[in-house]
């Protein structure tokens, strides 16, 4: 799975520094689980369509009556389109220079907020509709005024939901611009019961396969493909034990692609299969 690298892969001209960018994002096809290295701070105006993303320690879904607001960073994100054949949203992007700019001109000198998220859901309203119908790559690509006109497009935005949300939302602009970083136990272990591969726990811990392994086996005393299975695999045996779920209600959800290669891991680890459990 290759990587992307966005906002870089939509503008033409990839040497000049921008503080704001916008783009029209269009797709006629599904694209599930990308792997994006997202430069830039990021709005998401979705239109029509769904997408979640799948962060170090969580994951957020949303449609089309909803926008992110997303951190910079290594995410796992992925596109569907809805009942209609196509999947629509505008992204607007702002540096750190921006924003930093803009919280020193409109907000309190507040400390940086230990938030732990990576994203801020916004609830579209009559507002927010406008403002996204406002918002289009042609208009200020074509505009001699376009750097100042996205200028004001950022204030406005920033300022509005400085309003519907208040404090929570200042606070989390300023957590931001902290330079404070997510232990990596911690990232690991927000993870023990997600079905993400190894690989792309790594990738959202910014490391590579090869030196994810050697920081995990330093940290752990054992690789990272046996520490998380048995983890699961103890999830697994938790569920079975209180009689509600079956093995086919839960091998995806704990790591596995089908149902016989869970019962046979689960048979070696514990001597007896799933299905023995539950029934």
């Amino acid at each position: 799975m290759a990587i992307e690298n966005i906002p870089e892969i939509y503008i033409d001209n990839t040497k000049e520094s921008l503080d704001l960018f916008v783009y029209d994002f269009k797709m006629t096809s599904d694209v599930v689980k990308s792997k994006v290295n997202l430069g830039m701070n990021m709005f998401s105006f979705l239109q029509v369509g769904k997408k979640q993303v799948h962060f170090a320690d969580t994951a957020i879904a949303v449609n089309k009556e909803q926008s992110l607001l997303l951190k910079k960073g290594n995410w796992l994100w992925t596109e569907l389109l809805d009942t209609e054949a196509i999947y629509y949203c505008k992204l607007f992007f702002f540096s750190e220079k921006k924003l930093t700019d803009f919280l020193s001109k409109y907000t309190n000198n507040v400390k940086p907020y230990k938030e732990e998220s990576a994203y801020f859901v916004i609830e579209n309203d009559d507002y927010i509709a406008s403002f996204i119908s406002s918002l289009s790559s042609k208009t200020f690509a074509k505009n001699s005024y376009s750097t100042a006109l996205l200028s004001l497009k950022f204030d406005e935005i920033m300022l509005y939901l400085l309003d519907k949300y208040d404090t929570k939302f200042e606070y989390y602009l300023h957590s931001l611009i902290s330079k404070e970083i997510s232990p990596f136990k911690k990232n690991i272990e927000s993870n023990v019961n997600s079905n993400l591969k190894i690989e792309e726990i790594a990738f959202l811990c910014n490391m590579s396969l090869s030196t994810f392994k050697r920081h995990f086996t330093a940290a752990y005393n054992e690789p990272p493909g046996k520490w998380f299975q048995d983890k699961r695999l103890q999830k697994a045996k938790t569920l079975l034990q209180e009689g509600t779920l079956t093995p086919s209600d839960i091998y995806l959800d704990i790591g596995y692609n089908n149902l016989s290669n869970f019962s046979i891991a689960f048979k070696n680890k514990f001597g007896i299969s799933p299905t023995d459990v539950s029934n």
